[in-house]
């Protein structure tokens, strides 16, 4: 058995989910992860996910699909 591969590498659409989903927690009143004077919850998850702070993985099935041309 291989072991999973993992990979800090986002793509575009990964990236954007993961910042709207903790913009989203901490418009709800979640806790800032970093020290900030921003108020905009989107600014602060894009500051943290740039900053490595943001606690939320992807789960991804590496099996490659067959596309039709």
């Amino acid at each position: 058995m291989k072991e999973k591969e993992i990979t800090k590498e986002y793509t575009r659409f990964e990236r954007a989910r993961i910042i709207g989903a903790r913009a989203l927690q901490i418009a709800r009143g979640a806790p800032i992860m970093i020290k900030t004077d921003l108020k905009d919850p989107i600014e602060i998850a894009k500051l943290e996910f740039e900053q490595g702070a943001t606690q939320i993985d992807v789960k991804r099935d590496n099996k490659k699909e067959n596309r039709a041309s």
